[in-house]
C-alpha cells in the first residue's frame, strides 16, 4: 500500500487529520508534567526482628534471627538483594525488590513467607517503603516572638491542616520539636521547626512543590510574626534543568530550518520540510501524555536528538520531487514518481532508527525503565515524522511547488565536483581506503581506556548534604551510672541515662551548630539547613547547602572547600555528598563490600585497606562500616557477612576509573577467604555496560535484519553493517579532549550515531541499485548516488551537529548530564558521516566484485 499516493488522492482528508493531530498534540503537551528523571519506583521491604532473650549478643541474635530470616526471604520472586544489620537483640533486615514492582504485592508476599518461619521468642514486624514517596518540598517557621513550642501548635493547627487536603501528598512530617518528634533543626543559625512534605509515588514534585507554595503564599499574610521560607526542595532546579533542556530544543529546530534553507536555497521547499519539525513533535506529545512520561531531561534530549532526522525524512521527499519537477513533470506527477521512486528506501531506512532504539526501550531491570521512555520517545518521534514525509510532504508540494514557479534559487539539483573526484580516486584504490578505515576503527577502540569511565556526571546543583555523626559513649543507656571521684563526666552521663535520646540530640544539634558557623563564612553559601535526628539517630544530622547563583566557583569546588574547614573537627564522620539522582536510599558513590565468614579478619583487612587508600586521591570522605567493636553490628549482604568500605569521589574522578584502581590496590591484601564485591555506583556503572553490551548487539542484528527488506540478500547489509565502527572514532575521540565521561548517557549517543549511520548507508546504496538496474556500471552507479545524496546526508548531519552545539556547550542548568551525548553525537557524526561517503561505496564494490566472483 503506497500512504503517499493515497494521501496524494484524498490531500484534504491528509491535511485535516494533521490538523487534528496537531490540536491534539497541543492539548497533550499541556497535560505533561515536568520532571529532572522518569519516574521509577524503586520498592523496599524492611523487616524489622526483635529478640526477647535480655542477654542476647549481636552473635546469638545473628545466628538465632537474621540468618533463619534471610534463608527463608530468599525465595521471594522479583528480589535483588538482601541487605541486613544484627544488633544485640535485633536485626533489621532491607529486602530490595525489582524496580517497578507492586509495593503492595511485594509486602504480601513477605508477610506471607514470614508466617512459614519459626523464630522463637521474636517480635516481627514489616515495613513497606517506597523511596518514590520523597520529600517535595521542606519549610522551616522562625519567628523572634515564639518560642518552638508555640511554632509547633500554630504548624499543627493553622498550617499543616492547609496543606493536607493537596493532591499527591503522602504525608507531612513535624521536625524540630523534642516533645514532638525527637528531632531539632536549625535554619541559617536559628532554631527553627520544618514542615517536610512527602509526595506520593505517583506525585509530581515540581506540581506538589507549586502547589504547597500557593497555600503558604496564602496563609503567610495571617501569620505576621513568624517567617515561612522554603528549606529545601529540588523543584527548583528539576524546572530550571527541564527549562534549558528545552531552550536547547528549540535552537536545535531553529538551527535546523536554517540549514535547510541555506542548503535547499528554496523557501517553499524550506517551509515543508520544516512543518515536518512541529508536527511530528506534536504527534509524539500524544504518545507520551497515553504512556505517562514526563517532560524530563532525558524525554526531552530524546526529541533534540531526532531534529535532524525528522528533517531528513521531509528534505529526501522534497528534493525528489522539485528533481521531477525540474524533468518537465506536472506538480502530481512529480510526487506521485518521487515518492513511489524513495518511499521505501526512506521507511526502510527511519525504521532502523526504530531498529536500534526499540532495544534499548525494552530492556529489563532499573536501567530498562529509567531509559524507556527516552527509547520509545525517539521510537514514536522517528515514526511520526515519516508519516509525516509520506503523506504530508507530498500533498504540501503540490499546492506550493509548481513548476512555473521555480526560480533560479528554487533549483536544488547540484553537483560536487570535489567530492566526485575523491569518490572517484576511492573506487580505484579501494584496499587503500579498507586499510585507512580500519586503522581508524581500531584506533577509536584503543582511546576507549583512555577515556573517564563514569556512570552519571556530576551536576553543578548548587545544593548539597553534609551528613555528620557523632561519637556515641559506650556506656549502658538502661543503667543510671554511679559517682565516683575519677568519673568527670557523671553528671552528663547520669543525664544520658534518664534521658538518653534528648540528651544526645542537643549534643549532636551543638556540634551541628558549630559546623554551621564554619559554611557560613564561605561567600557562596546563602542558606544553611541542618536537621538532627531525623532518622531517629540522636548522635547523626544531615546539613544542605544552597550556594548563591552568582557564585564563582563550582559545586565541587565549594564542596571541596567545606571538607578542607571540616576535616579537624574531633570525634566525629562527615560525609560530603552530592543530591542524589534518584532517590534510592542514601548511598555513597564509590561503595565496596568485603565478603568472609570471619569477622575480625574481616574487620582487619577493611582498616587495613582504608589506611592504604587514605592518600588516594580519587576518593574523599572514606568510611568504614561495620568494624565498631565496641558496640558490634554485623552486616549481611544475600546472606554473608560484609564490612564497606564507603566514599564520595573526588572532582573530577571517574567512578569506572577509581572501581579498577581500588581492585588493583585491595587485590595484593585479601586474605585467602576474603572477597571484594563492588556495590553502588560502581557496581551500576559495570552492569549498564554489560547490558549495554547486549543492547547493542540486539539492536544491531534487528537493524540488519530490517535492512534485508529492501535489497533481498545480506550484501547491502553487511556493507553498511561493516561500516558501523567508523562512528566509534570520532565520538571517543571528542570524549577524549573534552575529557567527558564515557557512561550511560554517552552511551545512548553513541548509539542514536549507528542508526544515523545505517540511515545514511541504505540511501546512497538503494540509489546505487536502482542505477545499476538502468544499466550503469556498479563505478558510475555509485560515482553517481554519491554526488545525488551528498546533499541530505550533509543537511542532515549539519543540522544535527549545530543542534547539538549548544548542548555541547554545556549551557544552562543540567548541562553536565546533556553533555556527554551531545560530544559523542558531534564528534561521531562528523567523522562517520564523512568516512561513510566513502567507505560505504568501497565496502559495497568489493562485496559485489567477490560475489561477481562466487558466481563466476
Amino acid at each position: 500500500m503506497n500512504l503517499s499516493r493515497l494521501a496524494i488522492k484524498y490531500s484534504k482528508i491528509a491535511i485535516a487529520f494533521w490538523v487534528a493531530i496537531a490540536v491534539a498534540g497541543l492539548l497533550a503537551l499541556s497535560s505533561l508534567q515536568y520532571n529532572l528523571f522518569p519516574e521509577v519506583t524503586f520498592p523496599v521491604v524492611i523487616v524489622r526482628a526483635e529478640l526477647s532473650d535480655p542477654e542476647a549478643t549481636a552473635e546469638t541474635t545473628e545466628a538465632q534471627v537474621t540468618i533463619p530470616l534471610e534463608t527463608a526471604l530468599d525465595s521471594l520472586p522479583d528480589l535483588t538483594d538482601i541487605e541486613s544489620t544484627t544488633y544485640a537483640k535485633q536485626a533489621i533486615l532491607n529486602l530490595i525488590l525489582e524496580p517497578g514492582l507492586s509495593l503492595t504485592e511485594a509486602e504480601t508476599r513477605t508477610q506471607q513467607v514470614l508466617e512459614q518461619v519459626q523464630v522463637l521468642d521474636t517480635k516481627l514486624e514489616v515495613i513497606p517503603l517506597n523511596l518514590n514517596e520523597s520529600t517535595a518540598v521542606s519549610y522551616v517557621l522562625t519567628s523572634d516572638r515564639f518560642n518552638l513550642a508555640e511554632l509547633t501548635q500554630i504548624a499543627q493547627n493553622q498550617i499543616i491542616p492547609k496543606l493536607e487536603p493537596l493532591p499527591n501528598i503522602q504525608k507531612i512530617e513535624l521536625l524540630g520539636n523534642l516533645q514532638a518528634s525527637e528531632t531539632l533543626v536549625h535554619f541559617n543559625g536559628k532554631n527553627a521547626i520544618a514542615l517536610k512534605i512527602i509526595k506520593t509515588a505517583e506525585g509530581n514534585t515540581l506540581e506538589v512543590a507549586q502547589q504547597a507554595d500557593q497555600v503558604i503564599n496564602q496563609l503567610e499574610p495571617q501569620l505576621p510574626d513568624l517567617t515561612i521560607q522554603v528549606a529545601e526542595t529540588q523543584a527548583g532546579y528539576i524546572q530550571q534543568a527541564t527549562q534549558a533542556t528545552i531552550e536547547a530544543l528549540l535552537g536545535a529546530i531553529v538551527i535546523s530550518v536554517l540549514t535547510i534553507f541555506i542548503f535547499l536555497r528554496s523557501w517553499r521547499a524550506t517551509l515543508i520540510a520544516a512543518i515536518a519539525i512541529p508536527l511530528s513533535l506534536l504527534g509524539t506529545f500524544i504518545v507520551m501524555a497515553i504512556a505517562g512520561f514526563n517532560l524530563e531531561t532525558l524525554t526531552l534530549l530524546a526529541l533534540a536528538l531526532v531534529i535532524g532526522i525528522i528533517v531528513d525524512d521531509a528534505i529526501v521527499e522534497v528534493e525528489n520531487i522539485i528533481r521531477h519537477l525540474e524533468r518537465g513533470h506536472s506538480a502530481r506527477q512529480a510526487a506521485l514518481l518521487a515518492t513511489q521512486e524513495i518511499g521505501f528506501t526512506v521507511s526502510v531506512s527511519t525504521l532502523t532508527i526504530t531498529a536500534v532504539f526499540l532495544p534499548i526501550a525494552l530492556m529489563g531491570g532499573t536501567l530498562g525503565k529509567f531509559f524507556r521512555p527516552f527509547g520509545l520517545t525517539i521510537s514514536v518521534a522517528v515514526l511520526t515524522s515519516l508519516l509525516v514525509a509520506r503523506t504530508l510532504v507530498p500533498v504540501l508540494a503540490i499546492y506550493w511547488l509548481k513548476p512555473a514557479r521555480l526560480s533560479r534559487n528554487d533549483r536544488v539539483t547540484s553537483s560536487n565536483p570535489q567530492y566526485r573526484s575523491l569518490l572517484t580516486w576511492a573506487l580505484c584504490h579501494r584496499w587503500q581506503v579498507i586499510a585507512i578505515a580500519l586503522i581508524i576503527s581500531l584506533t577509536g577502540v584503543a582511546l576507549i581506556p583512555l577515556i573517564p569511565q563514569g556512570f552519571v556526571p556530576d551536576l553543578d546543583r548548587g545544593e548539597f548534604n553534609v551528613y555528620y555523626q557523632t561519637s556515641l559513649p559506650n556506656i549502658k543507656l538502661t543503667q543510671t551510672p554511679e559517682p565516683t571521684p575519677t568519673n568527670p563526666n557523671f553528671s552528663w552521663l547520669q543525664q544520658i541515662a534518664r534521658s538518653p535520646e534528648q540528651i544526645l540530640l542537643r549534643r549532636t544539634s551543638r556540634v551541628g551548630t558549630e559546623l554551621e558557623t564554619k559554611i557560613s563564612s564561605l561567600p557562596e553559601v546563602t542558606n544553611v539547613y541542618t536537621v538532627v535526628g531525623e532518622r531517629g539517630q540522636p548522635n547523626q544530622g544531615k546539613i544542605y547547602l544552597q550556594l548563591t547563583p552568582e557564585r564563582q566557583l563550582t559545586t565541587n569546588q565549594v564542596q571541596a572547600q567545606v571538607r578542607s574547614l571540616l576535616a579537624d573537627t574531633p570525634n566525629l564522620t562527615i560525609s560530603v555528598e552530592d543530591i542524589p539522582f534518584v532517590e534510592t536510599g542514601r548511598d555513597t558513590p564509590f561503595k565496596l563490600a568485603l565478603e568472609g565468614d570471619n569477622l575480625e579478619q574481616l574487620q582487619a583487612t577493611a582498616l587495613k585497606l582504608k589506611d592504604r587508600l587514605s592518600n588516594f586521591n580519587s576518593l574523599v570522605d572514606l568510611t568504614v562500616l561495620g568494624t565498631d567493636l565496641a558496640t558490634p553490628a554485623i552486616i549481611h549482604l544475600n546472606g554473608q557477612r560484609v564490612v564497606y568500605l564507603t566514599a564520595n569521589l573526588a572532582p573530577g574522578a571517574a567512578i569506572g576509573d577509581v572501581t579498577q584502581e581500588v581492585a588493583a590496590i585491595a587485590e595484593p591484601l585479601l586474605p585467602p577467604k576474603i572477597r571484594i564485591n563492588t556495590q553502588g555506583d560502581s557496581a551500576r556503572a559495570g552492569k549498564i555496560l554489560r547490558e549495554f553490551a547486549l543492547t547493542l548487539t540486539i539492536a544491531i542484528v534487528l537493524m540488519l535484519g530490517i535492512l534485508y527488506l529492501p535489497f533481498r540478500r545480506w550484501l547491502e547489509p553487511l556493507a553498511i553493517g561493516l561500516a558501523l565502527p567508523l562512528a566509534i572514532i570520532g565520538a571517543m575521540l571528542a570524549l577524549l579532549v573534552t575529557q567527558s565521561e564515557f557512561g550511560m548517557i554517552s552511551l545512548m549517543g553513541l548509539i542514536f550515531l549507528l542508526g544515523l549511520l545505517d540511515k545514511n548507508g541504505v540511501l546512497l546504496l538503494d540509489y546505487a541499485n536502482q542505477l545499476s538496474s538502468q544499466g550503469r556500471t556498479h563505478q558510475a552507479a555509485l560515482i553517481e548516488t554519491g554526488t545525488v545524496r551528498l546533499r541530505p546526508i550533509l543537511m542532515t548531519t549539519t543540522s544535527t551537529v549545530l543542534g547539538m552545539l549548544p548542548i555541547a556547550l554545556g549551557l544552562g542548568a543540567g548541562s553536565e548530564l546533556r553533555q556527554p551525548m551531545a560530544v559523542a553525537i558531534i564528534g561521531g557524526l562528523l567523522a562517520s558521516s564523512l568516512l561513510s561517503l566513502l567507505v560505504i561505496p568501497v565496502l559495497y564494490s568489493l562485496l559485489e566484485d567477490w560475489l561477481v566472483t562466487r558466481v563466476k
